[in-house]
């Protein structure tokens, strides 16, 4: 039986091209391609993909927070990280956030099979440009708390960060997530307050650095 793949990427062109180049292997199956986080929760739910290929930048829902609401439904998921970003503290949040594997999107597509055939035998894979070096040094402070929630923000505070920084009224927000626009309100105040932020352009500029949202 064929490995159930399911591709994220906000640029439809990179997942037409992997979902061609995966057609050639019988025992990968392309199930869906979601275009954001909050597309591939829907999708891996209805679709129960056996590993999720997940953009790292995407709007909506980026790939750190949607790998966590995936893992937190199957921890059996095996999630491998696709991105342009090669930066230590990126690999280090898609890793604590339970991705199993990290390729950068310049990498050969022999590579990614490589990496997909490692996570399905119960393996951690990263690419050749994310040195071994880099990779224990991050998997290591991956477990200092203060590290990796040095901005104390909450799962939730992250989500209403991501959608404010990518201009959603607070409207929005309330229909995106489902909850009142008073907690909403209540979820921004505490954000600028943890982050010592009072604009919504520091605010922007925080998760874009943050790797929470695309520049």
């Amino acid at each position: 039986m064929a490995t159930k793949v399911l591709l994220v990427d906000d640029h439809k062109i990179m997942r037409e091209g992997i979902s061609a180049l995966l057609r050639r292997y019988s025992e990968f199956e392309v199930v869906g391609q979601a275009a954001d986080g909050r597309q591939a929760l829907e999708m891996a739910s209805q679709l129960k993909p056996d590993i999720v290929i997940m953009d790292v930048g995407m709007p909506n829902l980026n790939g750190v927070d949607a790998t966590k609401h995936l893992l937190s439904v199957n921890p059996n998921l095996k999630i491998m990280a696709l991105s342009t970003h090669s930066d230590g503290s990126v690999v280090a949040k898609m890793i604590k956030a339970g991705a199993a594997g990290y390729i950068l999107k310049e990498s050969a597509f022999d590579e990614l099979i490589e990496g997909l055939n490692t996570l399905l035998d119960g393996r951690t894979f990263l690419c050749n440009k994310i040195s071994k070096v880099v990779f224990s040094e991050y998997v290591g402070l991956v477990t200092n708390s203060k590290v990796m929630n040095g901005d104390g923000l909450t799962n939730r505070e992250r989500e209403v960060l991501q959608l404010v920084a990518e201009g959603h009224t607070t409207k929005d927000i309330s229909t995106i997530l489902k909850i009142s626009t008073k907690t909403i309100d209540s979820h921004r105040e505490h954000i600028m307050e943890k982050l010592g932020i009072r604009n919504i352009a520091g605010l922007t500029k925080y998760a874009i650095r943050e790797g929470l949202t695309p520049p």
